[in-house]
């Protein structure tokens, strides 16, 4: 497995990179994860409802957020600084049919390496039956951590992944209806280290998970 660290990187520069990189693992090429951040951006998967989208037009060109419509499962959601998302381009083994990849099983264990990751941190994350993603328990109610939206070809190879939220600057996700869940909110994990964040940038404790990685 090759994995990449890719700093800051356009949206669209990513998604190309991995529909590349998706044809050359279907083609028997190494597994790569691929680990960065992006600009400003919401993404709607296709799922996504038109009117989870809330920024008006004009404000979204003042703050300079991109908008992309992509074939991943899910809703809509934010990607932007300070988070960190990692995208794993692999080639699955069938499921129990025999036929196909085994998805759920697959966002499942996304799901726990993201939950194993944030344990090292002390906090305590988990799964919601019927839900994609992770979550803590906060005097808010329960919160998203990590969001997850996958999508599998017809030769099992995985494109998308998952975003963490380290140091976000979480004012964007009031620009949108997170997932299109109304009745839960969003959080960070410098929120819940009670960290301060600086401009939407990783600081120092963020900056060590990145170098980890999910």
């Amino acid at each position: 497995m090759i994995i990449q660290r890719l700093g800051v990187v356009p949206y669209e520069e990513a998604l190309a990179l991995q529909n590349r990189l998706a044809d050359e693992v279907g083609a028997g090429g190494d597994d790569h994860v691929l680990l960065l951040e992006h600009p400003h951006t919401y993404t709607l998967g296709t799922s996504a409802k038109a009117e989870h989208l809330l920024m008006a037009p004009d404000e979204r060109e003042r703050r300079g957020v991109s908008v992309y419509h992509v074939d991943r499962g899910g809703d809509i959601t934010y990607h932007g600084f300070g988070q960190l998302v990692g995208y794993p381009i692999l080639k699955l083994g069938r499921g129990g049919d025999g036929l196909r990849a085994d998805v759920v099983r697959y966002v499942r264990d996304l799901e726990r390496v993201i939950i194993n990751t944030l344990a090292e941190y002390d906090v305590i994350a988990y799964p919601i039956s019927g839900l994609t993603g992770v979550w803590v328990n906060t005097a808010q109610g329960e919160q998203k951590i990590a969001a997850i939206g996958v999508r599998i070809n017809v030769r099992g190879v995985t494109k998308h992944g998952f975003a963490l939220n380290v140091n976000t600057d979480l004012r964007y996700f009031d620009g949108i209806i997170p997932c299109g869940i109304r009745d839960k909110g969003v959080t960070s994990l410098a929120v819940r280290l009670g960290a301060r964040g600086r401009d939407g940038r990783s600081d120092r404790a963020d900056q060590r998970a990145v170098r980890r990685g999910v």
